[in-house]
């Protein structure tokens, strides 16, 4: 054998990946169902989230709608020639909350 080269020797227990299980069936039986139920509180907990987010979505919606139907009335109220005495508050009042 040539001085430069090398000889690289490998043995069994350098493999990698994951060494063999040695659990016994009840202790992964246990694990598996200790996991199943982390699994269903993880998901509880996103269904919770999740209902709150629609919850406050549909506030906002109702809020949102319920203003729509304020300025459709006042455009009907200058469509036919009346101004409310209070549209300029109004106005001012909403374009401040907007900003």
């Amino acid at each position: 054998m040539d001085t430069n080269q090398t000889v690289r020797h490998v043995s069994n227990s350098g493999r990698r990946g994951r060494k063999p299980s040695r659990m016994d069936s009840k202790t992964k039986l246990e694990k598996s169902r200790q996991s199943a139920r982390e699994c269903r509180a993880r998901k509880k907990l996103r269904y919770q989230y999740l209902e709150e987010m629609v919850t406050t979505r549909e506030e906002a919606i109702m809020t949102l709608r319920g203003e729509l139907e304020s300025y459709h009335e006042l455009c009907k109220k200058v469509d036919v020639g009346e101004i409310p005495d209070n549209i300029q508050e109004r106005l001012d009042k909403d374009h401040g909350e907007n900003t």
